[in-house]
C-alpha cells in the first residue's frame, strides 16, 4: 500500500500535462547570510522557506516542518516533541545536531551541554523565514558549523492572528501574533500554549507520557532617525516532558504504545521540567548609504530539573550564557564586505543525589570578516574566521583552543535563470562539556575530547524558471577527529572520544514544479554515505564502517492541489532508508534502524479574515522507531495523529 501510493504520486506529478502557472516562482532573497544575496547568486547551497511555505503546513512545531519539508532529518528520539535532535549531510542522528548552528534573529540557539536547541520555543507562525545553508556558514556562525547553519528569522509586520486547534490524544493549542509598524516604531508581540495526554504508557496505572509548552516573546524597535534604530526583545519559554523509556523489538512489533522492558524495569520513564528566559538589545546605525553599523547583546538564563523516577531524583542544571556581536556592513556595486567580533560566555551549574556538583565554564570569542566581489556574471566570495575557546572547571581542569573557518566559493551566472556555484569551507566543533564530565561524583574530569575539523567541497547548480524551481549540489566532507560517543557492551569502557579520521559525500536534490494554477509538487531528495575511515577504540577497529544512524536515502514529496482560490488539498510523504543502530559502529548489530514511513494530509480553507485547516499525520499508522541497539528501541511517530483549528487574521 505504502510504495503503491508513492509511486502513483510521482506517476500523477511527472505525467500531469496542463497550462503554465497562473502564480510564478522566482530567486527568493537570501537576508541571514554575511552578504545579503539571492538564490541564483549564492555561492553556498541552501534552502529557504518563507512564511506562506510554513503556515501552510499547519505543523504544530517548527520541528514537525524541518521533518517534512526540508532535506534535515527532525526526531523527538528519546522522546521529547520540544527538543528534537537534528541531522544534515550525514553526521547521524546522536550527534548530528552538535555539527548544526541554529540562529534565531542572529541569537545561537545551540547549548554547550548535549541538550539539542529549543526550537519549540518558536512559534511556526511567528516565522518570516528559515535559511538552511548547508556545508557552509561557519565564518559568521562559528563553533558547531560543520554540517552547515539553520538561520531563522521572526516577522515584523502589522498582521494580527489568533489561532486554536485541538486533536485527538487531547492535543490542545492556542496561539497569537500581534504586529504594528510605522516609520518610527515597530512592535511584534507573539505568545504559545500547547499541551497532550500523550500516546505511551509509561507504568502499570495507565499514565501516559504528558507533555506542555508555553511560550512568550515581544521584540521592539525605535527609529531615532533616518539613520539610527534601536532594539530590544524578550522571550520566555517552559516546557514540562514525560519521556517513555526504550522497548524490545518484539514489543515494538506488537504494541508501539505499551510501557517496554527498558533499562528502568515497570516504571521505564524520564521527567523534564525546563525554562528559558531571553532578553537581547541592540542598534543598528547607517554611517552613509555604502556603510552600516550593527551591535546586540543577549543573556539567556535557563534551569532544568531531570529525573528518572526509578533512578534517580530531581538533576539540577542552571544555565548562564551572554551572547554579543558587532560588525561593520560595506555595499557597492562591486564589493560587499562584512567584518565582525562576537563572544559567547556559559556558566552550567550541575547538581544530583550521585554526589555531582559541577561548575563549569565556557567561553568562546573571535573575529571574522567575509567579503563579496561581483564581476558581471561571476560572483566571488572569500571569508576567514579565528576563533578562541576555553574552557574552566571549579577543581582547576581547564583547556583551550586556537581555531581556524575558512569559507571560499565562486557563483557563475550562465543565465537569467540559471547559475553554477562552487565552494569549499573549513570548518570546527568544540565538545560539549558534558562529554568531558562524570555526572557521577564531584568533580569528576573524564578526559579532553579534540575538536572536530572538517573540509567541506561543494559544487551545485540552480535553475529558477517561472514554473519550477530546480536546486542540485554535491558534497564531500573529509573529517579529522568526528566526536561521538563509545559505548562499551561491557560498560566498563564507555567514553565520548574522537573518530581518527572520517568521510562524507552525498547530493542534495530540490525541486518545486507548478504544473498549473491547481496543482504543484515539491521534492526533496538526499543520497548521503557516512564512513569511517581510520578509529580504534578499546581494541575494537571501525575502520571502513559506515556511521551509525546515517541513512542512505531520503525522500520528501508533497502535491499540493487548490481546487479554487480559497482551498488547499497537501499531500506529504516522507521515506528514509534503513541505517544501523545508533551505537552499531561495528556495524554487526542482529537489529537495524527501520525504514520510516510516513503519510500525511493538509486541508486548508481561507478567506480574508480567517481560515479553517486540518492535518493528519501517519494515516496508514505506520510504526516508527529510533534503534539505539538491539532491543533498546524508542517508537517515534508510531500513531495515527490528526487536529483541526481556525485561524483569525486582522
Amino acid at each position: 500500500m505504502k510504495k503503491t501510493l508513492q509511486l502513483s504520486l510521482l506517476t500523477v506529478a511527472l505525467l500531469s500535462q496542463a497550462n503554465a502557472a497562473e502564480h510564478t516562482l522566482k530567486p527568493i532573497e537570501i537576508t541571514s547570510t554575511a552578504i545579503k544575496t539571492d538564490e541564483l547568486r549564492a555561492t553556498d547551497a541552501v534552502e529557504i522557506y518563507t512564511a506562506e511555505d510554513i503556515q501552510k503546513a499547519h505543523v504544530q512545531t517548527i520541528y514537525e516542518f524541518l521533518a517534512t519539508e526540508t532535506s534535515l532529518f527532525a526526531t523527538s528520539a528519546y522522546g521529547n516533541p520540544y527538543s528534537q535532535k537534528l541531522d544534515l549531510h550525514g553526521y547521524g542522528i546522536g550527534d548530528g545536531y552538535q555539527n548544526i548552528v541554529v540562529t534565531l534573529n542572529g541569537r545561537r540557539m545551540n547549548n554547550v551541554d548535549m541538550v539539542s536547541q529549543l526550537l519549540a520555543s518558536i512559534a511556526p507562525s511567528t516565522i518570516e523565514k528559515i535559511e538552511i545553508v548547508k556545508s557552509s556558514g561557519i565564518v559568521t556562525s562559528g563553533d558547531g558549523a560543520n554540517a552547515g547553519v539553520i538561520n531563522i528569522t521572526t516577522k515584523e509586520s502589522n498582521t494580527k492572528e489568533l489561532a486554536f486547534y485541538k486533536g485527538n490524544y487531547n492535543l490542545n493549542d492556542a496561539s497569537f501574533y500581534l504586529g504594528h509598524s510605522d516609520s518610527k516604531f515597530s512592535l511584534n508581540a507573539s505568545g504559545e500554549v500547547q499541551s497532550s495526554d500523550g500516546i505511551r504508557n509509561i507504568d502499570s496505572e495507565g499514565n501516559k507520557d504528558t507533555n506542555s509548552l508555553g511560550t512568550a516573546a515581544i521584540n521592539l524597535a525605535y527609529n531615532i532617525n533616518s539613520d539610527l534604530e534601536l532594539l530590544a526583545g524578550a522571550m520566555f519559554t517552559k516546557t514540562d516532558v514525560i519521556y517513555a523509556g526504550t522497548m524490545t523489538e518484539s514489543e515494538y512489533k506488537e504494541d508501539p504504545t505499551q510501557i517496554g522492558s527498558g533499562l528502568y524495569g515497570p516504571s521505564n520513564y524520564a521527567k523534564q521540567k525546563f525554562d528559558s528566559n531571553v532578553l537581547n538589545a541592540g542598534l543598528n546605525y547607517k554611517v552613509n548609504t555604502e556603510l552600516s553599523f550593527h551591535v546586540e547583546v543577549s543573556e539567556e538564563s535557563k534551569k532544568s530539573l531531570y529525573s528518572i523516577p526509578a533512578y534517580f531524583s530531581d538533576a539540577k542544571t542552571l544555565y548562564n550564557y551572554k551572547e554579543f556581536n558587532t560588525y561593520l556592513n560595506y555595499t557597492d556595486n562591486i564589493f560587499a564586505l562584512k567584518a565582525g567580533v562576537d563572544g559567547f560566555y556559559a556558566d552550567l551549574d550541575y547538581k544530583n543525589n550521585y554526589g555531582a556538583d559541577l561548575l563549569l565554564k565556557k567561553e568562546n570569542t573571535a573575529l571574522y570578516f567575509m567579503s563579496e566581489f561581483y564581476l558581471d556574471e561571476l560572483t566571488l566570495k572569500a571569508g576567514y574566521r579565528f576563533e578562541k575557546m576555553k574552557f574552566d572547571e571549579s577543581a582547576g581542569e581547564n583547556e583551550s583552543e586556537d581555531l581556524h573557518g575558512i569559507e571560499l566559493g565562486a557563483n557563475y551566472l550562465l543565465s537569467q535563470s540559471s547559475s553554477l556555484f562552487a565552494n569549499y569551507s573549513h570548518g570546527y566543533q568544540t565538545a560539549s562539556l558534558d562529554r568531558m564530565f562524570s555526572y557521577f561524583g564531584s568533580n569528576a574530569y573524564l578526559g579532553y575530547v579534540k575538536p572536530s575539523q572538517s573540509d567541506n567541497f561543494t559544487l551545485g547548480y540552480s535553475n529558477i524558471q517561472a514554473s519550477n524551481k530546480l536546486k542540485l549540489s554535491l558534497y564531500y566532507v573529509s573529517l579529522n577527529d568526528e566526536i561521538y560517543y563509545y559505548a562499551d557492551p561491557t560498560y566498563v569502557n564507555s567514553k565520548n572520544t574522537n573518530i581518527d579520521k572520517s568521510h562524507k559525500y552525498g547530493l542534495d536534490l530540490y525541486d518545486k514544479y507548478l504544473i498549473n494554477q491547481n496543482l504543484n509538487i515539491a521534492l526533496n531528495y538526499n543520497y548521503v554515505q557516512a564512513i569511517i575511515d581510520e578509529e580504534i577504540e578499546n581494541g575494537e577497529d571501525f575502520s571502513g564502517n559506515k556511521l551509525p544512524g546515517v541513512s542512505d536515502h531520503t525522500i520528501k514529496a508533497r502535491v499540493n492541489y487548490l481546487p479554487n482560490e480559497a482551498t488547499t488539498l497537501s499531500l506529504i510523504q516522507v521515506y528514509r532508508s534503513e541505517a544501523y543502530a545508533s551505537e552499531d559502529f561495528h556495524n554487526s548489530f542482529s537489529q537495524k534502524q527501520d525504514p520510516f514511513y510516513s503519510t500525511d494530509l493538509a486541508f486548508t480553507y481561507a478567506q480574508a479574515g480567517w481560515e479553517v485547516f486540518a492535518r493528519i499525520n501517519n494515516i496508514f499508522n505506520q510504526s516508527n522507531g529510533i534503534w539505539v541497539r538491539d532491543d533498546a528501541i524508542y517508537p517515534i511517530n508510531y500513531v495515527t495523529t490528526g487536529y483541526a483549528g481556525i485561524k483569525l487574521k486582522y
